[in-house]
Order: C-alpha cells, then sequence, then structure tokens
C-alpha cells in the first residue's frame, strides 16, 4: 500500500505508543487495514489483516499460557483455563485495544467507519490479534510476548484487577438473581461525562424501579459490568 507522509508520521507515532519499531512498516499497515477497505478497492489489491489475526491468535494464547502458568503456580488446570479464557475474550483484548488507542489508526472501509467500527469490541480485538501477530511476524516471539505482557501489566497490574476487568458479573449476577426472583433486570445510562474519544459512563442496575448496582466505565459494556459487580457484592457474592 503507498501511503502519504502524515500517515507515516501517524504510523511512527503509534510505534513510539507500542514501544515497538517495525522492520518492515508494510506489516504494521497489514495489520491495521481492515476487510472493509480491502473490499472498497477491489481494483486494487490491498491485503488486510484477517490472516495476521490467525497468526496472532495462536501466538496469544502461547503468550498468556505462558504468563499464567508461571504467575500462578498452584493454580489447577482448571482454574489456568479459565483465566486464559477470560483474557484472550474480545471484551477484554477491546479493552486493552482502547488502552493504546488502537482504533484510531486502523484502515477501514467507509461504511464500516460510519457505523462505528473504530470503537466496535470486535473490530478493535481482531486488530489487535493481528497486530500481535504482526509483531511475531516481525520480530519474533520474544518481542511479542514483551509487548503483550508490557501492556498487560501496565494496565492489569493484579489478579483482583484481572478478574474485575474480565469475570462476567453480567451472567453470573442474571443467574443468580432470576433463579432466586425471577425479576427483569435493566441496565440504564445514569450519565456520561468526557469528551467524545475519552467518555466516562455511568450505569445503574435497575430490578423493580429499584437501583441494585452502580458502576463506571470507558464504555457501556465495562459500566455494566461494574453495576453488576456492585449488585452481587450487595447480595454477598463475590467474584470466583
Amino acid at each position: 500500500m503507498k501511503y502519504n507522509c502524515s500517515f507515516k508520521d501517524k504510523l511512527s507515532i503509534f510505534e513510539e505508543k507500542i514501544n515497538f519499531k517495525f522492520n518492515n512498516i508494510d506489516i504494521l499497515i497489514n495489520a491495521l487495514t481492515h476487510s472493509s477497505y480491502a473490499n472498497e478497492h477491489k481494483g486494487k489489491y490491498y491485503e488486510h489483516n484477517e490472516r495476521l489475526e490467525f497468526l496472532g491468535d495462536s501466538v496469544l494464547n502461547i503468550i498468556v499460557s505462558d504468563y499464567i502458568y508461571k504467575k500462578y503456580p498452584y493454580y489447577p488446570e482448571g482454574e489456568l483455563t479459565k483465566l486464559r479464557a477470560a483474557i484472550v475474550c474480545e471484551s477484554s483484548l477491546a479493552f486493552i485495544s482502547r488502552q493504546i488507542n488502537l482504533g484510531e489508526y486502523l484502515v477501514l472501509g467507509k461504511g464500516e467507519e460510519t457505523t462505528g467500527g473504530r470503537e466496535r469490541d470486535s473490530v478493535l480485538a481482531d486488530a489487535f490479534e493481528a497486530l500481535l501477530g504482526g509483531i511475531y511476524l516481525d520480530g519474533g516471539l520474544e518481542k511479542a510476548k514483551e509487548f503483550f505482557i508490557n501492556i498487560f501489566k501496565k494496565n492489569v497490574i493484579s489478579l483482583e484487577e484481572e478478574k474485575d476487568l474480565f469475570f462476567d458479573y453480567k451472567t453470573k449476577f442474571q443467574e443468580i438473581f432470576q433463579k432466586k426472583f425471577g425479576s427483569k433486570i435493566e441496565y440504564t445510562i445514569e450519565k456520561e461525562e468526557g469528551p467524545d474519544h475519552d467518555k466516562v459512563f455511568y450505569v445503574d442496575v435497575v430490578v423493580d424501579n429499584k437501583i441494585l448496582g452502580r458502576g463506571l466505565g470507558k464504555n457501556k459494556k465495562e459500566a455494566e459490568q461494574m453495576a453488576a459487580k456492585e449488585a452481587l457484592n450487595g447480595m454477598g457474592v463475590k467474584n470466583e
């Protein structure tokens, strides 16, 4: 792909942000290019990031498996499997992607752009895996591991925070509450604060017009999870 100076400068800024300099800049461009862009430019060949995503998915599983195996030596296989699944799931990868503003650097088609692709969890998670695959391809496994672990540790510094970010409080709350009481659970946005690129959402979990929990987050899903967590705490249920 040909690119102008401003785009090249933007890529350099991103490389500084992720603390990795690509030897082959085309690999980075490939990792950032969504299939929608390639589909809208069918007269030319633009390689999108799905192959790198495939590669990055496998690399991610190796890195995370190694990391949690060494960090939690007394965890049995079942607990390690659950923790790995939580860390590599779509919502957690999207969360990590937002910490490095990955969406800002994606190359999207017009349709994907206008429908909010830069903030969509699935797009961000796929792009993150593609980026990891690109770093592996360009710099090797150790560089890919260093990149992921540094970002992960910077944003998730303890097991308690890992559980806060990746434990599915909404599902747990729904399972327990509806089994016990059968009432309808609603999540309502109480308010939003901050500019569009850095919003904070405040969400209430409401049952029978009664607020059982309130949470905040950088997106609605995260705020809903934190509201459900508070509701569970009020019921005496802790994350497992």
